[in-house]
Parts: C-alpha cells; structure tokens; sequence
C-alpha cells in the first residue's frame, strides 16, 4: 500500500462511499439520507449500509 496518496483519489474513492452490509455492493449516496434510511441498495434493497473502509484490515 502506498504510504502516499492523491487528495482527488481519496475523494474519488471514498468521499460519499457506503458498503451494503448484506451483498457487498458500493454505493454513493449522502450520509444525512443513509442515517435516515432513505438510500437502498440496487441490488438486494437493503437499507443496512456502512461506510467504507479507507484501510485494508490485516
């Protein structure tokens, strides 16, 4: 893993990035409307969302 990276990859990788905590399927949407439960998953349609890890867990 690079000790160094872009502020626009951060941004681009992670800003705004939920994970479905059911599929696994990567999702952009606000954290206001994910708190609310108002964002779902495309795939499964479940409401249960996480943010993404900004580190590899070892």
């Amino acid at each position: 893993m690079p000790k160094h990276r872009f502020p626009e990859a951060e941004m681009r990788m992670f800003h705004r990035m939920f994970v479905c905590m059911k599929c696994g399927a990567k999702i952009r949407a606000d954290l206001p409307k994910v708190r609310a439960g108002k964002t779902k998953c495309r795939k499964c349609k479940s409401k249960k969302l996480r943010p993404i890890h900004k580190e590899a867990k070892r």
